[in-house]
C-alpha cells in the first residue's frame, strides 16, 4: 500500500470512528438455538436455584403447541378463548439436558409479574380475567407443579411489578387503573392495598405510560420507582416520599406501553460508610408513539440512556447515546457487572402489532468505562424478538433468550412477525473460547452454602493461565423475574475482599470477601455467586444468604 494510500485509508478509518463513537471494539458475542419449539411463549421466566427456568404466557391464546400430559385439560368458564384446553401455557426448563416439561395453570396469567421468596419458591402474582387477583406459587422440587390462590389479593393486578423486601415480604406496585401497592404475604397489619399517587400523577390519560415501573430497592431501605420519565424514593413501610427525582431530559416515556427498560447498576464499596447506587434507564418511544402505532404511524424508538446516582444529595439525569434506537429491549445484568441490551425494535411502540424493524444485534454496556465509550454491538441473532420477549442470565454466563408473540393469539403465518415458540442462547463475549485459559473455576465453598450476613467467606478457585490478582473480584446477582423488557428483582453486588488473593498451588488460589451486611444491600434469598478475573467469570453457585 503506498503511503498515500495508507492515509487515505486512516482518515476514512477515523470518519468512521467518529461517526460511531459508542463502539469500544468490534462485534463479538454468539448464538446458539437451544430448542425450536417448546410449545409456549416466554412472556414470562424466572431461573430458580435448581436451574430450571419457568416459563410462562397467557392461557387465553388458545391452544399452544404443548400438551398437557396424561390427558389432563383445563376446565375454566371465564376463559375468553377456549373454555376447556388440554394444552399447557407455562413450561419448566431444565438447563443441563435442554429439556422441558409441561406444568398446568388454571387462570389467565397474561401480563403478570413474581418475585422468588427467600426460600426460593417463585410467588407470581395477578394477570388479567379471572386471574388478576390470584397468586400462583412454584417449587423449585422435581415435578412441582402450579399451586393456586384465588383472591389472594387486595387489588387487580394487571401490569404490575414486584420486589422482594428485606423483611422477605413481597410488594407489588401498580397494574391497569391500580394506583396503589400491597404487600405478600398478608398479615394483619397490612392487609389491604395503600394509595400512592405518584401513579396518578405519572398517567398518561388513554395511553397510561405508567405500568409496570422500574423499581429497586435503595441501599437505605426505600424504594427507587419510575414511572413514565420521572422517579420517586418512597418509604414504604410509612407511605411517605421522601424524595422526588427530576424529570428524564426530553421528558419522553420509558416505561409501559412507551417501554424502556431499567437495571440497578453494580452495587460497589459494600462497607463504605455510604454506599452508592446508580440507575440506568435506556431506550423506549417518543410521547405520542403508542397512539400513532395503533394508526400505523410507526415512530422512531428513543436512542438514549439516562443514567441517576439515587443516592446523591440533588441527582441529575446523564445522558448517553445508544449504537440504534431500541423499544421494549431487555436489560440484563451480567456476571462481570456489564450490562447486555437485547431484544426489541427500532420502531413503534409496546402492543398488538405496534411495533417494526427488529433490532437484531444486542450490545453490552459497560458502566465502568469513560462516557462516550461504554456501547459495545454484538452479533445478529437471526430471529426477531419483538412485544413479549424476554432474556434471563443463566448460571454459567449465558443469556436464555424467549417469546416474541406480537398477536393476540398463537399466529404462525401471514404475519410479519409469527409466534415464536423457540429458545435460544446468546453466549457474552467472555465465553469465547480464546479465554478459557483466564476462566476462573470455583472450588469451594460448594454450590447451595448458607451464607449469613456481614462474615467472612474464602472463596478458592482455580485458573490454568496467568492470574493478575488485582484483576479479581467475586460477585454476586439475584436472578430476576423478566417480563415486558423489565427484570424485576435483579441485582448485582461486588463483594469487597478482606484478603488479597493467594495463592495454593496446582494453580488454585483463594480470595477473602465479606458477605452483604443487611437485607437493604442484599435481600435473604438465593444468589448466583462469580469469581470474575480480567473480566471474564467463572460458572456460578448458588449461595443462600440470610
Amino acid at each position: 500500500m503506498t503511503r498515500t494510500a495508507m492515509l487515505s485509508f486512516l482518515f476514512w478509518q477515523l470518519i468512521i470512528l467518529s461517526a460511531n463513537p459508542y463502539l469500544t471494539d468490534a462485534a463479538g458475542g454468539g448464538w446458539q438455538l437451544l430448542q425450536k419449539c417448546i410449545g409456549v411463549s416466554a412472556m414470562h421466566m424466572q431461573l430458580l436455584n435448581n436451574d430450571r427456568v419457568v416459563i410462562f404466557d397467557r392461557t387465553d391464546f388458545g391452544a399452544s403447541n404443548l400438551s398437557l400430559p396424561n390427558g389432563k385439560c383445563r376446565n375454566d368458564p371465564n376463559d375468553q378463548a377456549l373454555k376447556v384446553d388440554c394444552t399447557a401455557h407455562s413450561a419448566e426448563y431444565n438447563v443441563a439436558t435442554n429439556t422441558f416439561r409441561a406444568l398446568f395453570v388454571q387462570t389467565d396469567t397474561w401480563c403478570s409479574s413474581g418475585a422468588v421468596m427467600p426460600n426460593g419458591t417463585l410467588i407470581q402474582t395477578g394477570g388479567s380475567n379471572d386471574g388478576d387477583q390470584n397468586v400462583r406459587i412454584f417449587k423449585p422440587c422435581p415435578r412441582c407443579d402450579w399451586i393456586e390462590m384465588s383472591n389472594a389479593l387486595a387489588a387487580r393486578r394487571w401490569y404490575a411489578t414486584n420486589h422482594i423486601l428485606p423483611n422477605g415480604r413481597i410488594i407489588i406496585i401498580g397494574g391497569r387503573r391500580q394506583f396503589n401497592y400491597e404487600f405478600y404475604p398478608k398479615s394483619n397489619d397490612a392487609p389491604n392495598a395503600y394509595s400512592l399517587p405518584f401513579l396518578v400523577q405519572t398517567n398518561d390519560p388513554n395511553i397510561e405510560n405508567n405500568l409496570y415501573p422500574f423499581v429497586f430497592l435503595n441501599v437505605d431501605g426505600n424504594l427507587f420507582i419510575f414511572a413514565n420519565n420521572r422517579a420517586i424514593l418512597l418509604d414504604y413501610a410509612n407511605n411517605i416520599v421522601v424524595k422526588t427525582y427530576p424529570q428524564i431530559p426530553g421528558g419522553d416515556p420509558r416505561s409501559y406501553p412507551s417501554t424502556g427498560s431499567a437495571v440497578l447498576l453494580p452495587l460497589m464499596n459494600l462497607e463504605a460508610q455510604s454506599v452508592e447506587a446508580e440507575v440506568l434507564v435506556c431506550g423506549g418511544a417518543p410521547n405520542g408513539s403508542y397512539t400513532k402505532a395503533t394508526k400505523g404511524n410507526f415512530v422512531s424508538a428513543l436512542n438514549t440512556c439516562a443514567r441517576i446516582k439515587i443516592t446523591d444529595r440533588s441527582p441529575q439525569w446523564v445522558m448517553e447515546t445508544m449504537p440504534t434506537p431500541r423499544v421494549m429491549g431487555d436489560m440484563t445484568l451480567l456476571p462481570n457487572g456489564n450490562v447486555l441490551i437485547i431484544n426489541g425494535a427500532a420502531n413503534g411502540s409496546a402492543g398488538w402489532e405496534s411495533a417494526r424493524n427488529p433490532v437484531l444485534n444486542p450490545v453490552i454496556y459497560r458502566p465502568n468505562n469513560a462516557l462516550g465509550s461504554r456501547f459495545e454491538s454484538q452479533n445478529p441473532t437471526t430471529i426477531p424478538r419483538m412485544y413479549h420477549s424476554t432474556a434471563v442470565l443463566l448460571r454459567d454466563g449465558r443469556v436464555l433468550v424467549g417469546g416474541s408473540n406480537p398477536q393476540s393469539g398463537y399466529v404462525f403465518t401471514n404475519v410479519l412477525y409469527p409466534t415464536e415458540l423457540s429458545l435460544e442462547a446468546f453466549y457474552p463475549p467472555y465465553l469465547d473460547a480464546q479465554f478459557a485459559n483466564l476462566r476462573p473455576n470455583i472450588v469451594s465453598p460448594a454450590s447451595s452454602t448458607k451464607l449469613k450476613s456481614g462474615k467472612k467467606l474464602a472463596v478458592r478457585f482455580s485458573v490454568t493461565g496467568t492470574l493478575v490478582e488485582n484483576l479479581v473480584s467475586v460477585t454476586m446477582v439475584a436472578p430476576s423475574f423478566a417480563t415486558h423488557s423489565f427484570s424485576m428483582n435483579q441485582r448485582l453486588l461486588v463483594l469487597t475482599i478482606q484478603k488479597a488473593v493467594t495463592s495454593l498451588g496446582n494453580s488454585t488460589y483463594e480470595v477473602q470477601v465479606i458477605t452483604p451486611v443487611s437485607g437493604n444491600l442484599a435481600p435473604s434469598g438465593y444468589y448466583l455467586l462469580y469469581v470474575v478475573h480480567q473480566d471474564i467469570p467463572s460458572e456460578g453457585i448458588w449461595v443462600r444468604i440470610k
